[in-house]
């Protein structure tokens, strides 16, 4: 069997928190690893890491590299140049296995934002599904609702098979579904064989059939020019709906969809009011409210079903029952080209991560962090200068093929379009301040020659 895990969303209802090059599935929003690491544990139980397979965006694609080589150091990543949504990317991973496998292998296809802590029953719906499979089935995987939830697609099954796909609904339409009994929440888990996927697409899905017929799929580099040309479009819509060939198994484990604030909620442990606070929050008189806190002391008074979250740039505040319309608030920002939905102060690297500490017009400040025995690429900038001083640890500098040695206190400028790399070769983790000038500030203006991450 082979695993793929779907890890190319942008978390959008989880804003601020989640951002488009820092999303969901690569936070620790409920567990000490993230969402994208419990999946991958959850199918390595019972599927080698070898096949175990990860398609997520190319901005994504070094993230989710070293998240994953904590279990597995050549774990594969399949880096999509576009987000094209799901059905693209099955069909660029079910190519990859066409073009490593003779066999006609059984594929489990899973989202990578789930929540589910019973594996051993998890395990026992995956054998149970693998009969329908070898039937040329497409099994879907249902979950029995215990709400009227709106923000789940619905499935209506009838012995064991599939006879509709329903939006999300509106709450009466999710209480007639409720009462019903014969309606399931949609998992987002699918499981088939290569030539039942293959027969399937070509007959509903000829543009991705054909298109993913030109594209050679390594990690290394999928063709932007061929992969641009796919729909945009979910593997429920392209395929899903149309075919009269899927079976569904009712999912015996617990399942959450971590998709948004009130479902982070519901599963994380609560106070006597109700309540769940994350981080420096002093509250006074609150119930059943989620306040979130990152960096700054969050105080609140008297506040009842409402959620709360405070990064270092953006604060969320909204009932606890309209957070599926966070997303609104995200999309308004990047149609405004706000920045705010794209990136935290904070980013996170493969080598560490820097803080935004100010800016301004024609500067920026960071403070740089390079973990032990990491380094960032060699490169250069065609649009600013750099200045670094080193605040703790020893830091190795090649700047135009001549090695420096800086310590504490001591610093070096590099010019526009210097060839230059910042490296920790030694055994405490590196601090330096980075004071950038320039017309250009953007991490756009980077030029790779050499990349330990494969970034180049």
């Amino acid at each position: 069997m082979f695993g793929v895990i779907l890890a190319g969303g942008s978390g959008s209802r989880l804003w601020p928190l989640s951002r488009e090059l820092y999303p969901k599935q690569l936070l620790n929003l409920y567990a000490e690893k993230s969402l994208l690491q419990s999946t991958f544990e959850r199918l390595n139980k019972f599927i080698p890491s070898a096949n175990i397979i990860s398609v997520t965006n190319s901005k994504h694609h070094a993230n989710v590299k070293m998240q994953l080589g904590e279990f597995n150091g050549n774990s594969i990543v399949l880096p999509e140049p576009v987000s094209k949504n799901t059905a693209p990317a099955i069909a660029l991973s079910v190519k990859y296995i066409i073009e490593n496998s003779d066999d006609d292998e059984t594929i489990l296809v899973v989202p990578s934002d789930l929540l589910i802590e019973d594996n051993e029953k998890f395990i026992q719906s995956v054998k149970e599904a693998e009969k329908f499979v070898e039937q040329g089935k497409i099994v879907t995987f249902g979950v029995k609702p215990s709400y009227a939830e709106t923000g789940f697609g619905y499935i209506k099954s009838v012995d064991g098979n599939v006879v509709e796909f329903c939006e999300k609904p509106n709450l009466e339409t999710a209480e007639k579904y409720l009462n019903d009994g014969g309606y399931f929440w949609n998992s987002g888990i699918f499981m088939f064989k290569v030539s039942t996927i293959i027969k399937e697409l070509e007959h509903y899905c000829p543009e991705i059939s054909t298109i993913i017929k030109n594209i050679n799929c390594t990690e290394k580099s999928i063709s932007f020019t061929e992969f641009e040309k796919m729909p945009n479009i979910s593997i429920d819509y392209a395929l899903m709906e149309k075919s009269n060939n899927i079976a569904m198994i009712e999912l015996a484990s617990d399942w959450k969809d971590l998709g948004s604030w009130q479902s982070i909620y519901e599963v994380s442990p609560k106070d006597d009011n109700n309540n769940v606070f994350v981080g420096h929050v002093l509250d006074k008189g609150s119930k059943n409210s989620f306040v979130y806190s990152s960096s700054k002391l969050v105080a609140t008074i008297g506040l009842e079903d409402t959620v709360v979250i405070e990064t270092e740039d953006a604060i969320l505040a909204c009932k606890k029952d309209k957070t599926q319309e966070v997303k609104q608030i995200y999309e308004t920002l990047k149609e405004q080209h706000d920045g705010t939905q794209m990136v935290h102060k904070t980013v996170y690297r493969p080598w560490g991560f820097y803080t935004v500490i100010a800016e301004g017009k024609g500067f920026q400040t960071k403070l740089i962090h390079v973990n032990v025995g990491q380094k960032l690429s060699v490169q250069s900038h065609n649009h600013r200068s750099e200045h670094w001083v080193v605040l703790s640890g020893m830091a190795k500098v090649v700047l135009e093929g001549k090695e420096h040695i800086l310590s504490p206190g001591h610093s070096i400028d590099i010019a526009v379009k210097a060839i230059h790399s910042l490296q920790n070769p030694f055994d405490e983790d590196i601090e330096i301040i980075e004071v950038q000038k320039g017309d250009i500030l953007s991490e756009d203006d980077i030029i790779r020659y050499e990349d330990m991450y494969g970034r180049a």
